[in-house]
């Protein structure tokens, strides 16, 4: 797939995205980067790591998070995405559930709009997103855990997202799915989710998955944020298993790491993965 002027295998190999959060509470690396230089020298430092797409997010989505306006989170973003297109060669995803926001971004020169509800939080999303025809990708998510029968009930939610993008006339080849880790979901949920990535490729969409320093990792290994980069790790070896196109991490350099070395040993270079 085409993400800017960038040409995605998806289907044969995985990509990074890599985290760049403007805000001043991000769950993980909150305040770090808000400073521009601070963010593009970090934008440097995860290209020379490898990183092949930047998403940045100038709302935090942790839990408990203080929501901004459309007005703030338009003004933490837009500066950094024209510094960013200025000085550098990369497809720029920005990571907002608000349509005004997505539009001033796409106008800025963002790629791909990445969004947490999958078109079901802003009612002029998926109108914004197929007028500007930009990629996106759209992840699954709920206001509450609550479900009869979890993963037909969320692949059923997958499919109303597909609906919305159909309808606003968003084009197939535009589209990735994000199963939606640690939004809307229980712990032994999340981990379902995980076990059960290879069931995603039933839309025939690319899949993005988003784990990383992610409370089920946390959970598991009872380690605070910072010290969950080796449960990171082993998710993103297991994207590359699953046939994931993308994982969207904070290490650059070390989840880069994880594929080639994934890669290399299921011959993804020449056969392909082994779905």
């Amino acid at each position: 797939m085409r993400i800017g002027r960038r040409e995605f295998e998806t289907g044969k190999k995985t990509y990074v995205m890599g985290i760049l959060n403007v805000t001043p509470d991000s769950f993980s690396d909150g305040g770090s980067f808000q400073a521009r230089d601070a963010a593009l020298r970090h934008v440097e430092e995860m290209l020379e790591a490898g990183m092949d797409i930047l998403d940045i997010g100038g709302e935090s989505t942790r839990p408990g998070f203080a929501p901004v306006s459309a007005q703030e989170e338009t003004e933490r973003v837009l500066p950094v995405i024209k510094a960013v297109k200025e000085r550098f060669d990369v497809p720029i995803s920005l990571d907002t559930s608000k349509a005004s926001v997505a539009k001033a971004g796409i106008e800025a020169g963002a790629d791909l709009i990445n969004d947490i509800w999958g078109l079901r939080g802003d009612p002029d999303m998926a109108r914004t997103i197929a007028e500007g025809g930009v990629a996106c990708c759209l992840m699954h998510n709920r206001q509450e855990a609550i479900y009869q029968s979890f993963l037909p009930d969320m692949f059923s939610d997958l499919r109303k997202t597909l609906s919305l993008a159909e309808q606003a006339g968003i084009a197939p080849e535009k589209i990735i799915l994000d199963p939606g880790v640690g939004f809307g979901k229980t712990y032994e949920q999340n981990l379902e989710v995980l076990a059960n990535l290879r069931e995603l490729h039933q839309f025939g969409f690319p899949v993005l998955l988003g784990t990383s320093r992610k409370s089920v990792i946390g959970l598991t290994l009872k380690l605070p944020v910072d010290q969950r980069e080796e449960g990171t790790l082993v998710t993103t070896v297991l994207a590359v298993q699953s046939g994931i196109s993308f994982v969207r991490v904070h290490d650059v350099e070390k989840n880069k790491r994880a594929i080639r070395m994934t890669e290399a040993i299921l011959g993804a270079d020449t056969d392909g993965w082994r779905l």
